[in-house]
């Protein structure tokens, strides 16, 4: 009878053990080896190197902070001095407008004095003024200085307008040489007005009035027939009252009326107190040179003013 043959089993004890065995080695391999060793050299001396470099930085910070902040104390500074000549330079700009303002303030009371002047020289060789107890001022040619308002009634025809810088400067001084005036209208001599707004009441004698209707006069443009008839009604019917000191100015350089009958009537009817016969206001006339003056409005004038107790000045070329 033949014998039964033995099986083989691959895993069995003795090869357990040798797998095991086998492991440990492999885990023991693992265990002693330098993991996380870098193999680059001077690490080290690399990170010391980026710290210094750090520190070095925040130290230039540091220096550059401190140089900043000096110069915005010196940009404070130099502001605070350029304010302080900021306002050096304002007022010395105010000092020499004060300054203009009274020069020309000066110049314009010289130009009175030689209109003054000027005009004592004509009366003198015209033999022409009013009534002898009219109350004057030889300081001012002879023209009373007592109204309390003023009305112009000024020519503004073409030959007018071609001195009219000059016509302006003679508006202002009589103004000027009144001292107790309160208030006046200017009109051309068609009766209209300068200041349309101010029709029938006065223009307050302030000086921003008064700035403000010499700038509007200097620019003012408007028809003329160079007769101021109109314009002498106008200010007789609407401006002169019988409690009122009030003087009417007539300015021309020429009269172009047919006959000087109208301009005569026209104040004996409108001028004239019908109590005591005297006129109402003064009326006086300025006369002025121009290419077109042939001497009828200086002829008239005489005769106007005499007869309303007022002067007649005739200016030189």
């Amino acid at each position: 009878m033949r014998r039964k043959r033995a099986e083989f089993e691959i895993f069995n004890l003795s090869f357990l053990d040798v797998i095991s065995c086998g492991f440990g080695a492999v885990v023991l391999l693992v265990l002693i080896s330098p993991f996380g060793v870098s193999d680059e050299v001077g690490g080290t001396d690399e990170t010391s190197t980026l710290l210094q470099r750090l520190i070095g930085t925040e130290a230039r910070i540091e220096q550059l902070e401190a140089a900043l902040g000096r110069e915005a104390e010196t940009l404070a500074q130099t502001r605070a001095r350029l304010e302080a000549g900021g306002s050096a330079v304002s007022t010395a700009e105010r000092d020499l407008k004060s300054a203009r303002d009274t020069a020309a303030e000066l110049t314009r009371d010289v130009e009175g004095l030689q209109t003054v002047e000027s005009a004592l020289r004509n009366q003198a060789r015209a033999g022409v003024s009013a009534p002898d107890d009219a109350p004057r001022d030889a300081e001012v040619g002879g023209i009373p200085v007592d109204s309390e308002f003023v009305v112009f009634v000024v020519d503004t025809s073409g030959s007018m307008q071609s001195i009219w810088e000059r016509v302006t400067r003679e508006v202002e001084n009589i103004i000027r040489i009144h001292p107790q005036i309160k208030g006046f209208q200017v009109l051309n001599d068609n009766g209209s007005h300068l200041i349309g707004g101010y029709s029938g009441r006065w223009i307050p004698d302030t000086k921003g009035a008064r700035d403000r209707a010499i700038r509007l006069f200097r620019s003012w443009k408007s028809a003329s027939n160079s007769s101021p008839v109109e314009g002498l009604e106008v200010a007789l019917k609407r401006y002169v009252k019988p409690n009122e000191k009030v003087s009417i100015y007539i300015f021309g350089d020429d009269y172009t009326g047919s006959s000087y009958d109208p301009v005569i009537a026209t104040l004996s009817r409108l001028n004239k107190n019908r109590i005591t016969g005297e006129p109402k206001a003064r009326v006086h006339a300025i006369g002025f040179i121009s290419l077109q003056t042939e001497g009828r409005f200086e002829t008239l004038m005489r005769e106007v003013t005499r007869q309303n107790n007022g002067t007649f000045i005739a200016l030189p070329r």
